[in-house]
């Protein structure tokens, strides 16, 4: 179900036991060849399917399309929000879920940059209230393993506007894909503990802005793109998230 697409009196009728997925996206350049809109589309697009799959056993919330972007801001185009301005319009919006009675929420991630104030996130609102399940699903932490059997890119090919993204834009929205302009990242190299990309993390925090780790705001190699591949990952994300959404369905954490 769609929480906007719904009357308020239908909405009322819904069992609270319900999960449900507020989507945290970003606006912000991805390369020569991908929309500003990559990583909200990509969150929509998962969050649909994950509706189409069990329409009556989720409600997807309206999105929150502009997150934590400073490090894109050397690029046009790119939107950010401070971190505080971020969470608390996270913040807000799950209040006003939970003062609706719902209490199982999937904070589907779809940008790195939010996945620091994310967590943080976790740990405000679990504390905030104790009785709800508070859960933030970043799509390719989540299916990392599944991933790493669909990408061909190796270490450091899949980061930003990569294959994966690439992929699941070639089937998502084609028509927005400007396919002459796909070229390997310019990833620029750094000190070895702090190397890393979306299925194999660094061993250390290191900041460095985009700009500063690629000359065309390409991380990785998005030349192997394909829509097959986008639907392998839209199938393994998809597998993911269907599993969070049963498992909290019947948690009883509210009856603690």
């Amino acid at each position: 179900m769609i929480w906007d697409q719904l009357t308020s009196p239908k909405i009322n009728q819904l069992d609270r036991n319900i999960p449900i997925v507020l989507i945290m996206a970003a606006t912000e350049q991805h390369g020569p060849h991908l929309p500003l809109a990559t990583d909200r589309l990509i969150g929509e697009h998962f969050a649909y399917k994950l509706h189409e799959s069990m329409p009556e056993q989720v409600l997807i919330l309206p999105t929150v399309s502009i997150g934590c972007s400073d490090h894109h801001m050397d690029f046009a185009g790119s939107l950010t929000l401070t971190h505080n301005s971020f969470a608390r319009q996270v913040h807000d919006i799950v209040g006003s879920v939970i003062h609706h009675g719902f209490h199982k929420i999937i904070l589907l991630n779809c940008h790195g940059g939010n996945q620091g104030i994310g967590q943080v996130l976790v740990e405000q609102l679990g504390y905030k209230y104790p009785k709800a399940d508070i859960v933030m699903a970043t799509w390719w932490r989540i299916a990392t393993n599944a991933l790493e059997k669909i990408t061909e890119t190796g270490f450091g090919g899949v980061g930003h506007a990569c294959e994966l993204e690439t992929s699941l834009m070639m089937l998502i929205a084609p028509h927005l894909v400007v396919k002459e302009n796909i070229k390997p990242g310019g990833n620029n190299s750094t000190f070895s503990w702090a190397e890393g990309d979306m299925l194999r993390g660094a061993k250390a925090a290191y900041y460095r802005s985009i700009k500063e780790m690629t000359s065309n705001g390409v991380f990785g190699d998005p030349s192997t793109a394909t829509v097959e591949k986008g639907k392998l990952i839209t199938d393994a994300v998809l597998t993911a998230l269907k599993q969070i959404v049963i498992d909290l369905s019947v948690s009883k954490k509210n009856l603690i």
